[in-house]
């Protein structure tokens, strides 16, 4: 099985991202992944631009998929956003790379794009490794 097919079934689980948000994984490796989201008026705040929390949702589930995979099961122990621009836009992609990858902890920069390629927001997550594996 390969990673993609491996994070999209163990992710399936993941019902608030998944089914809630919309959130679809689009590709994975070890310490990297990338996931996308169409935006819909469920996403939007009053101003009609993608809500805060909806970036963050894609950021975080982002991290988790990266940083599960071929890894002891990793939980976020801090997280940093910066929000660059606000988001008009019909789609969001989450890029999250491995900057620093430990037995006990882990670092990932996940940056937040839209359909054009503009920077949304960055992202700095910290993960803690615990002895336990995913499903």
């Amino acid at each position: 099985m390969d990673y993609l097919e491996k994070a999209k079934k163990i992710f399936s689980a993941d019902r608030f991202a998944t089914d809630a948000a919309g959130i679809v994984i689009e590709d994975v490796g070890i310490n990297y992944a990338k996931c996308s989201m169409n935006i819909e008026t469920r996403h939007l705040n009053a101003s009609n631009a993608v809500m805060g929390g909806a970036i963050f949702t894609l950021a975080d589930f982002t991290f988790a998929v990266a940083s599960n995979m071929d890894n002891p099961m990793t939980v976020a122990m801090t997280c940093q956003i910066t929000f660059l621009r606000p988001a008009f836009c019909k789609k969001l992609t989450a890029q999250a790379k491995c900057i620093k990858a430990g037995k006990a902890a882990c670092s990932f920069i996940i940056d937040v794009t839209d359909e054009n390629g503009s920077l949304i927001a960055s992202v700095s997550e910290t993960g803690c490794r615990i002895n336990k594996s995913l499903p």
